[in-house]
């Protein structure tokens, strides 16, 4: 059977919220079966929990915010989407700030933490939500509309097509495709950094957002180039971290997806709202576990492996 996962130990790192360009530092500690991924505000007078779930998203401006009252985690979505490239079902979060930290604006810091602290089994069956029926978001119609569907597939598939009319976008791939049962998420996926434009960083910081971001967490553009001296880490690293983020939000359904997602131009708001769609058609999906590897899908095997 397929079991669940946490982290064999607590790891803690410290860094600074892309948004709120606030210090934070970071704590990740195993949890029992079926707990879930929580988020805990330990900063305040009384502890917070915040449980990464998709009805608890409140803000989607730029990153994906779960809140509970006035009380806020923002931009989950890199943290859950490692979470889910490597399996993990079980955790406990804790943050002295309201942002989880950018890092270095990808995946790839998060895997390393939770490799570093290592994965463990749980004596409970991994339970997954597979797709039955298709589900589809759409905004507007013809070339220029954007959407986010969910199909039935025999494993986790994502497809992604942007179009940001800037030339350093589209002098690369504007369409990515990974499937999971042949593509690596930490090798394909969990290095794409998220991406900004020079000439919009004065009007979001008025707005209290991208206050921390930089050339160490982002790539940044201006009108005609990458600024990044280093340039991209993947021929198409703009619509993969657009696949990062998608795994993070969908992630925040509660449970690994059996399913293929195909979206145009999507952002977390239409990924939260394909997810509360998803949820509340009940006979578009049903909850599974599968009683070994040889019977489960072969997307959920990859990069799993026990660190």
């Amino acid at each position: 059977m397929l079991l669940q996962r946490t982290i064999k130990q607590s790891i803690s790192t410290k860094g600074v919220g892309l948004h709120s360009g606030s210090r934070v530092e970071i704590t990740l500690r195993p949890a029992q079966p079926n707990t879930g991924i929580v988020f805990h505000r330990v900063d305040l007078p009384q502890v917070v929990d915040l449980p990464a779930r998709a009805d608890a998203v409140g803000d989607t401006r730029l990153a994906s915010v779960l809140q509970q009252g006035a009380v806020r985690v923002s931009t989950v979505e890199h943290l859950m989407s490692a979470l889910a490239g490597l399996g993990v079902d079980n955790l406990h979060i804790d943050l002295n700030a309201e942002e989880v930290p950018i890092m270095d604006g990808s995946a790839g810091t998060f895997v390393y933490l939770l490799r570093s602290a290592g994965l463990v089994e749980q004596p409970a069956p991994k339970r997954f939500i597979r797709v039955l029926k298709p589900i589809e978001i759409r905004d507007g119609e013809g070339p220029g509309a954007k959407w986010a569907r969910l199909e039935p597939h025999h494993g986790f598939a994502l497809s992604f097509a942007i179009d940001f009319h800037h030339p350093a976008i589209n002098a690369t791939a504007n369409q990515a495709q990974v499937d999971f049962s042949q593509d690596s998420y930490v090798k394909t996926i969990a290095r794409a950094r998220t991406f900004g434009f020079a000439s919009e960083v004065e009007a979001l910081r008025a707005m209290g957002l991208a206050r921390g971001g930089s050339l160490d967490n982002a790539i940044v553009m201006d009108e005609y180039r990458v600024l990044n001296t280093d340039g991209l880490r993947y021929d198409d690293e703009f619509v993969k971290h657009k696949i990062l983020d998608a795994i993070g939000d969908l992630y925040l359904i509660g449970h690994p997806l059996v399913a293929r997602y195909v979206a145009n131009k999507s952002g977390h708001d239409m990924n939260n709202r394909l997810v509360r769609a998803l949820l509340a058609q009940q006979d578009a999906w049903e909850l599974i576990s599968y009683e070994s590897a040889e019977t489960a899908p072969a997307a959920f095997t990859r990069d799993w492996q026990l660190a």
